[in-house]
């Protein structure tokens, strides 16, 4: 090639081949005619306009930059992918349980229950980041504590809510798969202990939100929860608020209704201000939720009416910094179900001050803040941070 630059026709061919769209599919997703396309690709008509480029990107799913010959990935994704890559291999690594020999002392539990509780509040202030980086170690020495037995009884703790951190952040990640693995594990590790299983099953709602089959599984942990001390509350309600999540994903308003209305009811009598087992469990919790399921089941209307309405009460400040990003990002979808860009955008920058890992690190936030850039009637600090993102 000499080093010349492709033509941006040709790279427009090239990607429209690789997503197996014929010229006339592509032309009819783009609103232009064929023989416009085939002019761009030949090279005879140029393209000029960004907001051309950018219509022409999304539809073949890549960034402008690639069209534009810029093959850059977004800010921090090949840091992530090392990171991710790195905690693939430990939840993968078996050698203590095959009695391979080791010169190191196993951790004790009480140092363990130390670096699981710092990893939670890594994760709850929305420092993905750092918290890539101390998992692999973590997850390492879980193994190695779980494989000897040391101090079952506390040890199956900390085991527990290793892997539920763990299962939480490969969420926000979009490592589905992975996610599972760890969510899984810590359903293996709480076996026989009712409040261990129901906290691994939280972590599990978490992660097959897409499946209606986990819901009877979240259901049927809840159960074994007898209520009474705020704790156990907390964490039967939690699982509703899961269980009911997915019922939003398959569309059952009825049954969405039902359960959080259920977990309202545990909710008020844990009040706000708390954190048990991790689920910052209470009425706000519950009005937050509802705002979600509202998003899922396309009610955005209902969601911004209770979004508007929850971020204005004192348990809405008492939440964890990740979770109050979370929510923000489900007022942008609501923002956009009703067609109001603006909006969407300016919830999505508040949850980017808040919370800056919560926009940067997760791929389904990015996307959504492309999608918001594109908008012409998006505001220019959207695009702006697009552009930083390396995703517009």
């Amino acid at each position: 090639m000499g080093g010349d630059p492709v033509p941006i026709g040709r790279r427009v061919a090239y990607l429209r081949v690789r997503r197996r769209l014929s010229q006339q599919s592509f032309a009819d997703r783009l609103g232009k005619s064929k023989s416009w396309v085939d002019k761009v690709e030949r090279g005879v008509r140029s393209l000029e306009r960004v907001s051309t480029i950018r219509d022409v990107a999304a539809v073949l799913r890549v960034d402008a930059s690639a069209l534009l010959g810029r093959d850059v990935q977004p800010v921090g994704v090949a840091e992530q992918r090392e990171g991710v890559a790195r905690i693939r291999a430990a939840l993968s690594a078996y050698e203590m349980a095959f009695g391979r020999p080791t010169d190191r002392e196993v951790m004790s539990p009480d140092r363990l229950a130390r670096e699981v509780r710092h990893a939670w509040m890594t994760y709850q202030h929305a420092r993905y980041p750092r918290l890539v980086e101390l998992l692999p170690t973590l997850v390492t020495e879980v193994h190695r504590a779980h494989a000897l037995k040391a101090e079952v009884g506390r040890a199956a703790v900390v085991v527990v809510e290793a892997y539920r951190v763990t299962a939480a952040l490969l969420v926000k990640l979009g490592e589905g798969s992975l996610a599972w693995l760890a969510a899984d594990r810590a359903m293996s590790a709480a076996a026989g202990d009712p409040v261990l299983l129901a906290c691994a099953a939280v972590q599990l709602g978490q992660v097959l939100r897409a499946s209606a089959r986990a819901g009877p599984v979240l259901l049927a942990a809840a159960s074994q929860i007898a209520p009474g001390k705020p704790e156990e509350l907390s964490l039967r309600g939690s699982l509703l608020v899961q269980a009911a999540l997915i019922a939003a994903r398959a569309g059952d308003d009825r049954v969405v209704g039902e359960l959080l209305d259920q977990a309202a009811e545990l909710a008020a009598q844990v009040g706000d201000g708390h954190d048990h087992h991790r689920t910052a469990f209470g009425p706000t919790a519950v009005e937050l939720a509802r705002v979600a399921a509202a998003v899922e089941l396309g009610d955005g209307p209902q969601a911004i009416a209770r979004h508007e309405k929850a971020i204005g009460w004192d348990g809405w400040r008492g939440l964890p910094v990740e979770h109050r990003a979370a929510h923000l990002i489900d007022a942008a979808r609501a923002y956009l179900q009703t067609d109001d860009p603006a909006n969407a955008a300016r919830v999505l920058l508040r949850a980017e001050r808040l919370a800056p890992a919560e926009i940067r690190e997760r791929p389904a936030v990015r996307d959504m803040v492309a999608q918001v850039a594109r908008d012409p009637d998006a505001p220019p600090t959207i695009t702006q941070l697009a552009i930083g993102l390396g995703v517009l």
